[in-house]
Parts: structure tokens; sequence; C-alpha cells
């Protein structure tokens, strides 16, 4: 490694970056570290004991500090799930319209559709069973309205994929493509509640079981 002369006459490694920047980059890649490690803690205890009934205590004491230290990362606990249901959004919302616009046949899309759903299982549970369990309270807050208009943007995508199957005769007209929808959306996200990483089928097993299921039913003929 090179090193440069300050004006001071002292040398400074790093190609002439200033330390205090070094360390300054340093201090904020650990603070981030920090945020998003709180984050996890408390996703894992709003999965466990619900959104209104996890404090602030208790998401600084699983994480070994005073409650007040929390606050140097957030304002309030709101502020964290906050964090933890827009980045669900942002996620699963971007992988649907990624195989929506491959533009494949509407069965095959809600198959895709199916896997990405069933996919969030592991990965999101908290943000699912914070949706399951506090949707209705949530959404009454001015700062969770997008919770309302992310879920009825992914509501038209599937319903959407359904009505053009029906178009094609690929999927039956006496069903309620509104309706199909939200069962599907239930079956998949009551499915956190008995999921278990590790268990005998992993999240895509349980998806294909779920498609056979559905497309092909339960009945020999």
């Amino acid at each position: 490694m090179t090193t440069t002369s300050t004006n001071s006459g002292r040398p400074e490694s790093g190609g002439g970056e200033p330390a205090a920047r070094r360390r300054g980059r340093g201090s904020s890649a650990a603070a981030s570290e920090r945020r998003e490690h709180l984050v996890r803690l408390a996703a894992e205890l709003f999965a466990e004991k619900g959104f209104q009934a996890t404090t602030v205590r208790n998401i600084a004491d699983e994480a070994g500090i005073l409650s007040g230290s929390l606050y140097h990362h957030f304002d309030s606990k709101e502020s964290i799930v906050d964090e933890i249901l827009s980045g669900f959004f942002e996620e699963i919302m971007t992988r649907y319209r990624e195989v929506i616009d491959r533009g494949e046949d509407p069965r095959t899309t809600i198959a895709g559709l199916v896997r990405i759903a069933f996919g969030t299982l592991e990965p999101h549970r908290a943000a699912i069973t914070v949706m399951q369990n506090d949707w209705n309270y949530l959404k009454g807050m001015e700062r969770f309205a997008y919770l309302t208009k992310s879920e009825d943007e992914v509501e038209k995508m599937w319903v959407d994929t359904i009505k053009a199957g029906q178009e094609q005769e690929l999927f039956r007209a006496d069903v309620d493509p509104k309706l199909t929808y939200r069962m599907i959306r239930d079956t998949v996200w009551v499915a956190v509640r008995w999921f278990k990483p590790g268990g005998r089928l992993n999240a895509q097993g349980l998806a294909d079981h779920y498609l056979k299921v559905m497309f092909d039913g339960i009945n020999t003929h």
C-alpha cells in the first residue's frame, strides 16, 4: 500500500483518502449493520408475540440494550414494522411484475405467482404474520396508507391474469376472479402459521403440491 504526505508531514495510508472520512464510512456501515440486526430481532418478536403485544422494551431486551438506545435507530416500533412491511411489498411486487412481464399463458403465470408467494413464507414470516394479525390496526394509520394501495395493485395483477385465463378458456368461466384470488392469497398466507423450514417439504415443494391440488383437484377422474 502506498502512502502520501499530508500538509502536516505525517503519512496517511489509503491512497490519500482522509482518515476521518474512512472512520466516518466505517461508523456508518456499523450503524447500518446494527440497524438491520435490530430489525431482524424485532421481526422475530412481531412474528411470535404480535406487533401490538410487542413493546419497545421487549425489542431492546432482546437486543441487550437499553430502551433509550433503540431510539438512536428508530423513533418508534411503528418505524420498525414500516421497514419490514415496505421491504416485503417492494420485493414481492417486483417479482410479481417480472412474472407477468414474461407474457406467458395465464396458467403458467398463475403458477409463477403462487411459487413466489410460497417462497416468501420463510424470509418474510414476520411481515406476513403482522399482516394477518395487525392489518386492520395498521391500515388505520396514515403512514401505512401504502398497504391498501399495494394490496390493491397485487390483487389487480392476479385478477387480471385469472380473467385472461377465463377468456382463453384455460380457467372455468363460472368462478369469480376476485374471490378466487383472495382464497388463494389467504391459503398461502395462513400457511405461515404451520410451515416449518427444514421440514418434509420446502416452500417450493409446498407450492408444487398446492398447484397440483388447485389445477388438478383431488379426484381421480
